[in-house]
This record gives C-alpha cells, sequence and structure tokens, in this order.
C-alpha cells in the first residue's frame, strides 16, 4: 500500500488516493479463493477441492478480483490513514480509480476529519452570576415539605368534606349493566384531587361513614370508546373518613425528621443547604454563559459528520427518557404525531452548539496541557461513590476510566475559564408600571406575560394511582 495524494478539502474533509500493490492484491486474491472455493461447483473435483489455477481456467482469471477489494481495500484504508496521522470522525466514501488487474487497483477515499481549531478569548471573559440568597419563607417552605411528607391520615366521625380523604367502595353502571374496571373496595379518594371523573367527588361530599348513595355522573367525550359521553350511575358506600394530620413543627419534629434535636437547628441546616444548591446552579449557569462565549470565538471548519453523530445521540437520548416514563417510542411518535426526522431536524441546532463546545473544551485541554493525574481519578470515584452512596469498586465497575479521564479534563478546562473570569451582578428586570386606560377604556400597549408557576418539589409517598374509569 502506497499513499499517492491526502488533499484537503473544505468543512475537515480529506481526500486519500490510496495504491494497493501487486503484491497486497495476490495475496487478497488467494484469501478470496480460499474463503470461495466450497462454494464453487467444479466437475471432477468435491467441494473445496478446486485448485485456484483449475477454478481461473473456466471462470477466468477475474472471478476473485471483487472479493479481493473487498479484502484488501479496509486494510489498505487504514493504514493510508496510520500513516497520514489523520484523526478521522466519521465513514469514508470510496470509490475505485481506473481498472482492477493483477498489478493491483487504486482507490479514492473521501473522509472527515477531526477539524483544526483555533481559540479564541478564554480568558479574562465576563458573565452574569446571580447573587445567592435565602430568605425565612424559603426555610419554612423547606420545612413544609418536611411537614407534607410525614403527614399521617387519622379518622373522622363527620361527614366527608372537600380535601378528606374518604375510603369507599363503588360500582359503575351503564343502563343497570355494571361495566369493566368500574368497580373498587376500600379506595381512599382525595376529595378535590381531580382523579375521578368529572362531578363524582363533588357528590360525595357530605356523606357520613356507612352512608350508601347513587352518583350520576357522564364520561367525557374523549373517554374511552365503550364509555366516552355516556351517563352512568355509580353506586357509592363510605367506609371511613380520613383527614391529613401534620405534625407539630417543634423540637419533636426536627428529632423524627432530621439528626438535629432542635428545630432552630434544623433551620440553619436547611439554610445552608439551600444556599449551597443555589450557588452550585449559580456557578452552573455562569460557566455555561463563559463556556457559551468561549464557544462561539473558535474558528474551525466543522465536519457535518460530526453534527449528524451528536444530533443521533440527542435523538437517542430522548428516546431513553421516553421510554424510561414507560411509554414506547414509536407510540409517542403517533400520540404527538411526530416524525423522528422533524425530531432530527430540531436537534441540529443544539447539535451544532455541542459540537462547538466539545471542540473548545478539547482545544483549551491542549493549550493548557491539562491532565488527569491518578489522585484526580480516584478522587472522582470516591466523589461519585458519595453521591450515590455506592461502593467505589461497585462505580469502577460500571464507569470505565476512560470516561473519567474525560470528565476530570472537561472539568479543569471549565475552571481555567471559570477561575479567570469576572462575575457580573444579574440586571433585575424593571416591572413596568400598568398603562392608563384611554378614554375608551382600552388599555395601551401589549399586555404583560403570566409567568408560569414552578412545580412544587416531589413527595416521597405516592396516592394511590385510579383505574382508567375512575379518572
Amino acid at each position: 500500500m502506497s499513499v499517492k495524494s491526502c488533499e484537503k478539502l473544505e468543512k475537515s474533509i480529506v481526500a486519500l488516493t490510496v495504491e494497493v500493490s501487486a503484491d497486497d492484491f495476490e495475496a487478497a486474491v488467494n484469501k478470496a479463493y480460499l474463503k470461495a472455493r466450497k462454494k464453487i461447483s467444479v466437475p471432477g473435483f468435491r467441494p473445496g477441492k478446486a485448485t485456484r489455477k483449475i477454478i481461473e481456467g473456466m471462470y477466468g482469471t477475474e472471478v476473485f478480483y471483487s472479493d479481493a477489494v473487498d479484502i484488501a481495500l479496509p486494510d489498505a484504508y487504514e493504514a493510508a490513514v496510520e500513516a497520514e496521522k489523520l484523526s478521522v470522525v466519521g465513514y469514508p466514501t470510496v470509490e475505485l480509480e481506473g481498472e482492477v488487474t493483477k498489478d493491483g487497483f487504486t482507490f479514492k477515499a473521501t473522509v472527515p476529519v477531526y477539524p483544526e481549531v483555533k481559540l479564541g478569548q478564554y480568558k479574562g471573559l465576563s458573565a452574569p452570576k446571580a447573587e445567592v440568597k435565602v430568605t425565612a419563607a424559603d426555610v419554612d417552605s423547606r420545612i413544609k415539605e418536611l411537614s407534607d411528607r410525614n403527614t399521617r391520615l387519622v379518622s373522622v366521625e363527620r361527614p366527608v368534606e372537600n380535601g378528606d380523604t374518604a375510603v369507599i367502595d363503588f360500582e359503575g353502571f351503564d343502563n343497570g349493566v355494571a361495566f369493566d374496571g368500574g368497580k373498587g373496595e376500600n379506595y381512599p379518594l382525595e376529595i378535590g384531587s381531580g382523579s375521578f371523573i368529572p362531578g363524582f367527588e363533588e357528590q360525595v361530599v357530605g356523606m357520613n361513614v356507612g352512608e350508601e348513595k347513587e352518583i350520576n355522573v357522564t364520561f367525557p367525550e374523549d373517554y374511552q370508546k365503550d364509555l366516552a359521553g355516556k351517563a352512568v350511575v355509580f353506586k357509592v358506600k363510605v367506609n371511613e373518613v380520613k383527614v391529613k394530620e401534620a405534625p407539630s413543627l417543634d423540637d419533636e419534629f426536627a428529632k423524627d425528621v432530621s439528626e438535629f434535636d432542635t428545630l432552630k437547628e434544623l433551620k440553619a441546616d436547611l439554610k445552608k443547604k439551600i444556599a449551597a444548591e443555589r450557588e452550585e446552579a449559580a456557578t452552573r449557569s455562569f460557566e455555561d454563559a463563559l463556556m457559551s462565549k468561549v464557544a462561539d470565538g473558535i474558528e474551525c471548519d466543522v465536519p457535518d459528520a460530526m453534527v449528524d453523530s451528536q444530533v443521533e445521540k440527542f435523538v437517542e437520548n430522548f428516546k431513553s427518557q421516553i421510554q424510561a416514563q414507560g411509554i414506547p417510542y414509536e407510540q409517542y411518535l403517533k400520540m404527538t404525531g411526530s416524525e423522528e426526522q422533524k425530531l432530527k431536524d430540531d436537534a441540529r441546532e443544539p447539535a451544532q452548539r455541542q459540537v462547538r463546545l466539545d471542540l473548545a473544551v478539547a482545544a483549551i485541554i491542549n493549550e493548557e496541557k491539562l491532565e488527569a493525574t491518578d489522585e484526580d481519578v480516584e478522587a472522582e470515584y470516591k466523589n461519585l461513590s458519595e453521591k450515590y452512596s455506592m461502593d467505589v469498586e461497585m462505580v469502577k465497575k460500571y464507569l470505565p476510566r476512560e470516561q473519567i479521564e474525560a470528565q476530570v479534563l472537561n472539568e479543569k478546562a471549565i475552571a481555567v475559564v471559570r477561575d479567570s473570569a469576572t462575575a457580573e451582578p444579574v440586571e433585575e428586570k424593571k416591572k413596568k408600571a400598568p398603562k392608563k386606560k384611554d378614554e375608551g377604556g382600552e388599555e395601551g400597549g401589549e399586555k404583560p406575560v403570566k409567568k408560569s408557576a414552578k412545580k412544587s418539589a416531589k413527595k416521597e409517598e405516592k396516592e394511590p394511582e385510579p383505574t382508567e374509569e375512575q379518572k
């Protein structure tokens, strides 16, 4: 094998022209013969016993050339890539040049390679960083979360009220006939949760323990086919009425839910933890803003193959997330009316940003001559074992050293940028005063957009899920 030329094209594409010698091709032809001889029928010979010369005499000297090219070309390509010290990032496009003869053949391989990256400014940058504040209300909110987790249900002797949990027996009837999935016994229904079909829970309010009642409701039009839009009757009996009893927020509460002896100590610890969480979030946001500037500042010709590969990663990660929620990917596409190509198109822009960021980080690692020492790697393994409450050796089993080294180097590169940067205060958006109505009673300008409320933290214990017919 010899490389006749190595030409750099646009978008980090390299065109290799490679010549396979007569000796290398002869060796490939012989391999092709040995591989195919048992499949070739030759009169007078048992399968696999006919010599190469006899077969070539019957079918022509070129009978093994096609298979021989398939054998010789990959090895020649790999050797050429190594000889030219190319870092390829995709699959090559290959075409033969000229004829294949006993003297060998020539081919041209066009392949994307890792691009040359010229760093812009990556030190002395600036970006906004939020000031971390923790108020008494923040701490009280965490205390309430702990209280909610430790709230218990206690029985009461009174009629059902909104917010109570009514333990009920129920059975649904459509024109006097019980329907499938419409029956339950000792079901704990939280009144006001909206977990049953509209109108059901409201009619349970006021019922006493032991009382039986017929509840008339109509299933929604978009319900399952057999019951959609139908008026049905549920026979309901209340077995028990329960109310939430929250624990007293005192020192005993602190002892029950934490390692602290007093509520004051618990609150102090929660304040410290909230501050640490927010500081970490502010730092991550600060780093993201800085690294975005670094990625925007690099000069390089990014090959499409790198972006395509990142798009595939994004889509595969999305598939995993959907399936982790118990939804088959194909079913998700049907439910949402989506197509995979649309997902890939939407992922292309963020994929391009991610590739540029990865290239920038790699360039900083190279420029700063950063290394991941044994101590760095072991420290990261220890950190992960503590974070996930796993034995260090178990973490090492699931996370190979190469992955940890890459993570350490990535963090070191970001630290180079962060530690030399300046944090700017985050500008608070000024609230606009409401505009006065004109004489016609119309308000001038656009209406302000209403901010969505933050989602509440997930509870550790969930209420039982209703059946399809109960929704």
